[in-house]
């Protein structure tokens, strides 16, 4: 199989990679709120043996253009859509970490025909009322400081102390996507991680495409119990959970995310 990577921009302003063997199936990545197509570093090298992979900035987010209007879990779904379009790419496995895999969610509602098969990392799902009021306190705090606005409690939340300790470079690379990043556009869309879960709860008609739901033992905001949740509402799909990390463990060990998710596509892509 040729192999070719093409990093370019859409005519929507979508900044991409697309990597690996030419006529490998298709998978799509998609990161969280105020990260970028870094993200997934350490996960394309494994991917891209099996799958050709394209790997995306959100609008608003790394080299990708500003939302062309109020981001939503709708916008972020037609921007999939336009790109795969312009691409002529018919059918994907789409990996969506945090609000990426709310996003992928709502993609394979809004164009179940488009995907083949999902993989939901760290994505939350219903909450309950005092951790929602939470949520939407911390999306209020940004629109008031910007970016920085409580950035070590996050990463504190996102990164185990050993890792911090010992992988600081890691850590300020990461603090610095997230304060990088347009302080309204930023607070926008950190409204759609607080409130935008609510249109993914129990969906009618039900999302039924092949999925692997994962999340680590101690991720706060995106829960062992929502993932077994989220897995609740899609037919058959599998759960994992892997013990000791928390919201970043794809960056912490990233094997431990992208073998069993290589396996996975494997079998259904």
């Amino acid at each position: 199989m040729n192999s070719q990577t093409n990093s370019a921009r859409s005519v929507n302003g979508t900044a991409y990679d697309l990597i690996g063997p030419e006529d490998a199936p298709v998978v799509l990545l998609i990161h969280g709120l105020g990260l970028n197509r870094r993200t997934w570093h350490s996960h394309i090298p494994r991917l891209n043996q099996h799958f050709r992979v394209l790997n995306i900035d959100l609008f608003g987010h790394g080299e990708s253009a500003p939302p062309p209007e109020k981001p939503s879990l709708a916008l972020f779904s037609e921007q999939l859509k336009s790109l795969l379009d312009e691409l002529s790419i018919d059918l994907c496995g789409v990996i969506g970490f945090s609000l990426g895999g709310m996003i992928n969610r709502r993609f394979a509602m809004d164009y179940p025909w488009m995907v083949s098969a999902l993989v939901i990392l760290n994505s939350p799902h219903e909450r309950g009322e005092e951790a929602q009021k939470l949520v939407e306190q911390r999306a209020a705090d940004t629109l008031l400081g910007g970016p920085a606005a409580n950035i070590e409690t996050t990463l504190r939340r996102w990164f185990t102390d050993g890792f911090r300790n010992h992988r600081s470079g890691t850590v300020d690379k990461v603090r610095q996507w997230v304060v990088d990043n347009d302080p309204v556009i930023y607070a926008q869309c950190r409204q759609v991680l607080a409130k935008g879960v609510i249109e993914l709860i129990r969906p009618t008609p039900a999302i039924d495409l092949p999925t692997l739901v994962i999340t680590c033992e101690n991720d706060t905001g995106s829960t062992p119990a929502m993932t077994f949740a989220i897995a609740s509402e899609i037919r058959d799909a599998e759960t994992l959970v892997i013990p000791d990390l928390q919201h970043m463990g794809l960056m912490e060990r990233p094997r431990e995310f992208v073998e069993p998710t290589n396996k996975f596509l494997k079998r259904h892509l």
